[in-house]
């Protein structure tokens, strides 16, 4: 977080905040494993490919997987070992003399041993976007390695000789076959399996009917735009998928999804609006917000199709702006249990429906005869997010892997334009479940405490009202660890994407939307900080 943020200049940490979207208009993403991972093999031709192996060797866990607990493991760990695998068949026998390959065979090794132990135990693979086409292609991947590995360069992998590892139960290849099947009998993909086309492998190279777009991204992936790109002589230096790919992988490890370009500036306008903040937004992302606006709405960046979800908060992100469009284009997303997040989506997401209100309710309020139909659908949605609601009042979600996010944007919907009693009584008892689950040292969070969960958790505590003497002490004792944690404190991927992924510059909204509103009630801040609180450093 910017310097001084938690010292009290908010509102300088919000100045910096914005400029950053201007500055980099793709968007900030912590790097990915998975998509570092496919750089390695797919692209070791470009700068920065000893740095980004590096980073996976770093980012290794001491059980030998990566990324974040439980089955979200699953993708980065198969990514991670498959591109270790891939590096030592590229130097070949001379490995053995290699000391720097004998580190990466141990590592694979270790991603072996999680893999085949996590997969024995039929291991709960989360429903993260795609893992149906990601696991069955790496573990090919993976398996063909074993077979044709210099042993004699890498002995630590020859246990692992004639092994092969399965896939996780209830998974088959059945879905990746008819995408690869689609593609070379000349079918026009789907645009939100662009985002994947990786996992097509040699047929993605320059496939007929998908170009580049925005920047010169594939499917707002970095992997997806290697994959067709194929290889370093296949574009000229000056193309842009070519340039935007050397950009994006000038740092070493790359980000996923990227870029982001309308799902950043809506989030981080709206988080920080909601939560009363006076912001002075660029003319330039105001007419970006509003540019993105198409018949179906928008979408969370180049290469991806719309969305309910990105259209919904960006409605309501142009509406706190003053510059309020009519959303008629949501209809195109109704369906029998609600709104679903893109036509033929396979769940349901309670964060989307709850940012459908959001755009609905803000439209209602702002219009003096509303039509019937945005009346109507405010009561439906009421109804279906608390039919949603688990009984101990949280709420779960497929587009975030933490309660705390999925709760706020229910909580907060709802104690806004939901009606009368139901979504009343429905926040009460978010706010319950919120209390109850507070951490010793007065954090949130689903694995541990984070300052971004405990930001989403101090929102609803904070516009929830009135509150009981219990909540009084746990939102002190929130804002007494988000001041003096919110520099510092863990940074955990928590948000869907091939693998859970950190959009740095959202993230930071959140937190300093909690932060806002924790200094808008003088009470709670001066009980919290008897000395004056540290300055906070590097976000």
């Amino acid at each position: 977080m910017p310097t001084g943020a938690v010292n009290g200049d908010i509102g300088a940490a919000v100045r910096d905040l914005i400029a950053g979207l201007e500055a980099e208009p793709w968007g900030q993403v912590a790097p990915s494993v998975h998509e570092t991972a496919r750089f390695v093999t797919l692209a070791p031709w470009l700068d920065g490919h000893a740095d980004r192996i590096a980073h996976l060797l770093r980012a290794q866990r001491t059980d030998g997987g990566w990324g974040p607990p439980q089955g979200y493991a699953l993708v980065p760990t198969l990514s991670a070992t498959e591109a270790l695998l891939a590096t030592l068949r590229a130097i070949g026998a001379g490995a053995q003399r290699d000391h720097g390959a004998a580190r990466l065979a141990t590592a694979a090794a270790r991603g072996m041993q999680a893999l085949s132990n996590w997969l024995r135990a039929d291991l709960l693979v989360p429903d993260t976007p795609g893992a149906d086409l990601i696991v069955p292609s790496l573990v090919t991947e993976i398996n063909q390695h074993l077979d044709r590995i210099e042993h004699a360069a890498a002995p630590c992998l020859e246990p692992w000789q004639g092994v092969r590892l399965g896939l996780p139960a209830g998974m088959d290849e059945a879905r990746l076959l008819k995408v690869r099947q689609a593609l070379a009998a000349g079918a026009e993909l789907p645009g939100k399996l662009l985002h994947f086309l990786e996992v097509l492998g040699p047929a993605a190279r320059r496939a007929a009917g998908i170009r580049p777009v925005g920047p010169g991204a594939v499917g707002a992936s970095p992997a997806a735009t290697a994959a067709w790109i194929g290889g370093p002589d296949s574009l000229t230096p000056t193309e842009p998928a070519l340039v935007h790919l050397a950009n994006v992988a000038d740092g070493g490890p790359v980000p996923c999804p990227f870029p982001i370009t309308v799902f950043e500036q809506a989030w981080v306008v709206s988080g920080l609006a909601r939560a009363g903040m006076r912001i002075a937004v660029p003319p330039g992302i105001v007419a970006s917000l509003g540019a993105a606006m198409g018949p179906k709405g928008t979408r969370t960046g180049p290469g991806l199709p719309a969305d309910a979800d990105t259209t919904s908060v960006a409605l309501y992100a142009l509406g706190q702006l003053g510059r309020p469009l009519d959303p008629g284009c949501l209809w195109t997303y109704e369906t029998a249990d609600g709104f679903c997040t893109w036509p033929g989506e396979d769940g349901f997401s309670v964060t989307t429906n709850a940012h459908v209100l959001d755009a609905f309710g803000q439209h209602v309020h702002g219009n003096a005869h509303p039509a019937a139909r945005y009346v109507a659908a405010i009561e439906r949605l009421t109804t279906t997010l608390r039919e949603h609601q688990l009984p101990d009042g949280q709420w779960h979600d497929r587009w975030h892997a933490s309660p705390y996010y999925a709760t706020m944007c229910c909580a907060l919907a709802l104690g806004e334009f939901g009606r009368r009693p139901i979504a009343v009584d429905a926040v009460v008892k978010a706010v319950d479940w919120i209390v109850s689950t507070q951490r010793s040292d007065g954090s949130w969070g689903r694995w541990g405490g984070t300052a971004e969960e405990t930001a989403y958790a101090l929102q609803v505590l904070l516009t929830a009202s009135p509150g009981t003497a219990g909540v009084h002490a746990a939102t002190r004792r929130g804002w007494a660890y988000l001041r003096d944690a919110a520099g510092h404190s863990p940074r955990p991927p928590l948000w869907y994407g091939k693998e859970l992924y950190h959009p740095t510059a959202i993230v930071q909204a959140a937190v300093l939307a909690a932060l806002h509103l924790a200094r808008q009630q003088p009470e709670l801040t001066a009980a919290a900080s008897p000395q004056p609180p540290p300055t906070v450093t590097g976000w």
